[in-house]
C-alpha cells in the first residue's frame, strides 16, 4: 500500500512520536515497513519516516541494500571531533526540491528494534549514517530547517520557487 505524503505545513512533523507498542502494536510491524519502503520507493526517497505520511509511529525505513526498517531508535553514540563530521546537501520528502547544506556526524551507533521485534544495535557511517540521522530527527518533529539558520532556510526556498518555476516554463 501506498501512503500519501503529508504537506509540509503539517503540524505533525514538528511533533515528537511515541514509542511504537510492540506488546500491543497498533499495526503490523512488517505490513508498516513494507508499506513505508513502498512509498519510499514510488517517491524516489532515501528515507521515509512514518510521520511524512501522517502516522503517528516510531518507525522510518531507510535505502540499503536491503532496505533498513527501523522502531524505537536510540542513537548511542556518534563521532564528536569536527574532523569526523561532514556537511552535505540534504533533501526531503517533506520539502520537495529544497536542499540544504547541513553537518552531520560520518558515524553513529545506533539501537533499534527490527519489524519481527528483535533489538539490533549497528554502527553506520557514510550514506546510511546521514539519512539515519535525517529519519532519527522526523522522529522527534525535528526537521531540516531546525539544523541551519533563518537565512539559509530562505534562500533554499527561494531557490526551491526558481527551479520549480523554470520547469514550469519550459513544459
Amino acid at each position: 500500500m501506498i501512503y500519501d505524503l503529508v504537506d509540509e505545513m503539517d503540524p505533525i512533523l514538528q511533533e515528537q512520536m511515541p514509542v511504537f507498542d510492540f506488546k500491543d502494536p497498533p499495526i503490523d510491524p512488517v505490513e508498516l515497513a513494507t508499506n513505508l519502503t513502498e512509498t519510499m520507493l514510488k517517491n524516489n526517497g532515501m528515507g521515509l519516516a512514518a510521520p511524512q505520511c501522517g502516522l503517528r509511529y516510531r518507525c522510518f525505513v531507510v535505502a540499503a541494500n536491503p532496505v533498513i526498517a527501523v522502531f524505537n531508535p536510540r542513537i548511542l553514540d556518534y563521532t564528536k571531533t569536527e574532523e569526523l563530521q561532514i556537511k552535505l546537501d540534504e533533501g526531503c520528502l517533506s520539502y520537495p526540491n529544497i536542499f540544504l547544506k547541513i553537518n552531520r556526524p560520518r558515524i553513529i551507533k545506533v539501537r533499534y528494534t527490527m519489524p519481527n521485534g528483535q533489538f539490533t544495535t549497528e554502527q553506520f557511517h557514510g550514506m546510511t549514517s546521514r539519512i539515519f540521522q535525517h529519519e532519527f530527527d522526523h522522529l522527534e518533529g525535528v526537521t531540516m530547517f531546525d539544523h541551519v539558520s533563518r537565512l539559509q532556510a530562505d534562500r533554499a526556498r527561494t531557490k526551491a520557487k526558481k527551479r520549480l518555476s523554470k520547469l514550469v516554463y519550459n513544459v
